[in-house]
């Protein structure tokens, strides 16, 4: 054998020693190594306990609010127009300002209606003087024709000529008022009380009357109104209390929020409810009235409505969070005192915001799950974990 290696060349000796080394490890690996003990599978997480919040069912007042998109609107707004023509001679308001009715705010140039108001009482005083005249003399040919002086013909055409003295006369005093309220309208007032907006006219521009721009909008803000949209299926409940709240005097209360619903802008209550439906739209419309004493609410400013139409006294609530919902109902998980989920049908009532009302299946006091429902069952151990306090502020405000 050892003749028969040393004929073998270099190569094949070492392919031949490689070949012995794989053997005796194969040998070593399936028949002299000693097997690993078998580790023990990893606990199942999801046969625990499982870690759950609970909350306790509370007794409270709950309030039904219906939620719609409304549009500040104001009670009366009026483009302040001049009803004569002339330059523009002086505007006593600045833009923004709050008015009150009445307020002088601008003077078209009254000098040519002076004028006119001054023939006008020129020529009732000359039609006043030949009246006069013609009454004189009627009284005259009234005597003379007593003693047949006169023709009847005569007399009668002085009656005639008096009669149409006086029309002419009550017609130049007619020229006369209106010659004087064409003075007045030289004077621009204020017809509601309000606020002002952008100025469309300047000191030395010719007004004509009915000019369509106007000179200045003024808003009536004090108070003002949120016109919003229900649906139809809501029509019913709104309408009930409605009447309720007129037979109680008492009426109800309509909340208005911002775009975000992060800020109460103003409260006020329902006035209005639209005589039809739309039909586009399913919609009715509703108006509110707000005080707005504090300016809360712009004209044309989006806001969210909340109508309050039903408080529940006394009402079992929790999170509206905790409510599961299945094929047979609504539902919530309870622990039990063995510290086991246990399924509860419940009957729900009225919600608002994130608390809804249960009128049947719970009491109070009882806990239900929060949070960690969807991993419990029916009888499946759970492990109450209490909700961590806010850690209290360290430092006392200056």
């Amino acid at each position: 054998m050892l003749s028969s290696m040393q004929g073998l060349s270099r190569k094949q000796r070492w392919l031949l020693g490689l070949g012995f080394v794989v053997v005796i490890l194969l040998v070593w690996f399936f028949w002299l190594r000693q097997p690993e003990a078998k580790r023990p599978p990893p606990p199942n997480p999801w046969m625990g306990p499982t870690p759950v919040h609970t909350v306790s069912v509370i007794k409270e007042d709950l309030t039904l609010r219906l939620k719609a998109l409304g549009t500040v609107t104001p009670l009366n707004t009026v483009t302040l127009r001049s009803r004569v023509s002339g330059p523009l001679v002086e505007v006593l308001f600045r833009e923004g300002q709050p008015v009150k009715a009445g307020d002088l705010l601008a003077v078209i140039d009254p000098q040519p209606y002076k004028v006119g108001l001054a023939q006008a009482e020129g020529t009732v005083q000359q039609t006043a003087a030949q009246l006069k005249s013609a009454e004189e003399d009627l009284r005259l040919y009234e005597r003379l024709l007593k003693q047949n002086s006169i023709a009847k013909q005569q007399y009668d055409k002085q009656v005639a000529l008096v009669d149409q003295l006086r029309g002419t006369l009550k017609t130049h005093e007619a020229q006369r008022e209106d010659a004087r309220l064409q003075l007045g309208y030289t004077r621009i007032t204020a017809p509601i009380t309000g606020r002002t907006g952008l100025r469309q006219v300047d000191i030395g521009n010719l007004v004509n009357a009915g000019d369509s721009n106007g000179l200045v909008t003024i808003t009536q803000t004090h108070p003002i109104t949120v016109v919003f949209t229900i649906p139809e299926n809501q029509l019913m409940a709104v309408r009930q209390a409605h009447h309720q709240a007129l037979a109680s005097q008492q009426p109800l209360v309509v909340e208005a929020w911002d775009r975000s619903e992060q800020q109460l802008l103003a409260s006020g209550q329902l006035t209005t409810l639209d005589n039809q439906i739309d039909t586009a739209t399913g919609t009715l419309r509703l108006r509110a009235e707000f005080d707005n004493s504090d300016d809360s609410l712009f004209p044309n400013q989006f806001v969210n409505a909340r109508l309050q139409v039903q408080t529940v006294k006394d009402a079992l609530t929790i999170p509206a969070d905790a409510v599961q919902y299945g094929s047979k109902g609504a539902y919530v998980y309870v622990i039990d005192a063995e510290g086991k989920a246990r399924m509860r049908r419940i009957t729900l009532g009225v919600q608002e915001d994130q608390r809804i009302a249960v009128t049947e299946g719970l009491s109070e006091g009882e806990q239900v799950v929060l949070e960690g429902i969807d991993r419990l069952w029916e009888g499946k151990d759970a492990k109450v974990i209490e909700q961590e306090e806010p850690a209290a502020e360290s430092g006392k405000p200056q």
